[in-house]
C-alpha cells in the first residue's frame, strides 16, 4: 500500500530540494493531499492554538452541541442521517477584511492567537502556491495573482470539533465532498483520527501527526492546472470516543477573480499533444461558490459542466506577476 505523502519543508534548503519538489508534485497529481512537517510554525505556538481551541469548545460550544443532539433525538437514530454533520463549528474571516472582533464568546487571548495564526498560515499558503508554480513551470507569483481579483484573496478559517458519536455508521462527522476553493491548510488533532480521502476507489486515513499541517487542493487549482492537479473527495468519520479538533484555513480566490486554465500550461500541453484541448471552464469565483453552496456534497464534475454553460466572456490577458 502506498504511504501517505509527508513533506519535510526543511529539506527545501539543501541537497534534497529536487527530490522534495518531486514529492510535492507527485502528491498534487496523485493524492490532492500532503502533510507538512518543519513548516516554520513553532510547536509551542501550535500547542497554544490547540489548548485555547479546546478550552473554547468546552466553555462555549459543548453544551450547545449536546442540546442540538437532544432536540433532534440524534442519539437514537435508526437510519442514516444525510442532511447534517456531527460537528460543532464556527467560522472566522481574515481577508479581504477580518471579522474576528465580531465573533462572540472568544476570549481576548484566543482572539489574538487566532489572528496571529492566520498571518502565519497566509504566509505559508503563499509559499506553497509558489512551490506549485515552480513545479508547474508557471512564473513565480502566478497563482497568487490568479487568486487576487480586485481586493486580494479570500481567506478564512473553519474551527470544528467532532464530539464522540454514538452512531458513527449512521451519521458522518462531515459528509464526503471536495473543497471549492484554492489551497487548504489544516491543523488537526494528533490523537483522535477521522479524516479520510478517496484514492483509487478506497477511503484512506489521513494520519494524525503531532504539529503537522495537512494541505489539500481545492477545485480552483484543478481548473487553473487544467486537471493536472486534482481536488480530492474527503470526509470525516465520527468516532465513538474522543473529541477531534480541526482548524481548516481556506486560501481562496477573491470573489471577483476570474478563474481559468493557465494559458502557459495549455500551450505546453498542446505542444506535447496536439489533441489535448482546454477541458475546464472560465468563470468568476463568486459564481462558482453560489453553485457550490447547493451542491457541496455532490460530485464536482457536474459543477464544472454547469460553469461551462455560463462561461464568462472576459478578456483573458496575461496575468501580471511583477
Amino acid at each position: 500500500m502506498e504511504t501517505f505523502p509527508v513533506i519535510n519543508l526543511e529539506k527545501m534548503n539543501g541537497q534534497e530540494r529536487v527530490a522534495t519538489m518531486e514529492k510535492i508534485n507527485d502528491a498534487c497529481e496523485n493524492w490532492g493531499f500532503f502533510e507538512l512537517v518543519n513548516h516554520g510554525i513553532s510547536h509551542e505556538f501550535l500547542d497554544k492554538v490547540e489548548k485555547l481551541t479546546k478550552e473554547h469548545y468546552r466553555k462555549c460550544m459543548e453544551q450547545r452541541f449536546k442540546e442540538l443532539v437532544a432536540n433532534r433525538a440524534l442519539e437514537g437514530v435508526q437510519s442514516e442521517i444525510k442532511d447534517m454533520d456531527w460537528e460543532s463549528t464556527f467560522y472566522v474571516r481574515h481577508l479581504p477584511e477580518s471579522n474576528i472582533s465580531e465573533i462572540p464568546d472568544l476570549e481576548d487571548e484566543y482572539r489574538k492567537t487566532m489572528k496571529e495564526f492566520a498571518l502565519k498560515l497566509e504566509k505559508l499558503a503563499e509559499e506553497l502556491l509558489d512551490l506549485l508554480c515552480e513545479n508547474l513551470g508557471l512564473e513565480g507569483g502566478y497563482l497568487k495573482k490568479a487568486f487576487y481579483g480586485s481586493r486580494g484573496p479570500t481567506f478564512g478559517t473553519k474551527v470544528s470539533n467532532y464530539p464522540p458519536c454514538p452512531k458513527p455508521d449512521l451519521i458522518k462527522g462531515l459528509r464526503a465532498h471536495t473543497d471549492a476553493g484554492g489551497i487548504i491548510l489544516l491543523f488537526q488533532d494528533d490523537k483522535v483520527s477521522g479524516l479520510q480521502l478517496l484514492k483509487d476507489g478506497q477511503w484512506i486515513d489521513v494520519p494524525p501527526m503531532r504539529h503537522s499541517i495537512v494541505v489539500n487542493l481545492g477545485d480552483q487549482l484543478e481548473v487553473i492546472t487544467n486537471g493536472k492537479y486534482k481536488s480530492v473527495e474527503h470526509r470525516v468519520i465520527a468516532q465513538t470516543d474522543g473529541n477531534r479538533m480541526s482548524i481548516a484555513s481556506f486560501y481562496n480566490p477573491g470573489s471577483d477573480a476570474v478563474i481559468y486554465p493557465a494559458p502557459a500550461l495549455l500551450e505546453k500541453e498542446a505542444a506535447e499533444d496536439d489533441q489535448k484541448k482546454q477541458v475546464y471552464p472560465k468563470f468568476v469565483f463568486e459564481d462558482y461558490m453560489k453553485l457550490y453552496a447547493g451542491l457541496k456534497f455532490q460530485a464536482k464534475e457536474p459543477r464544472f459542466e454547469a460553469m461551462k454553460a455560463v462561461e464568462t466572456p472576459v478578456n483573458l490577458g496575461p496575468i501580471a506577476t511583477a
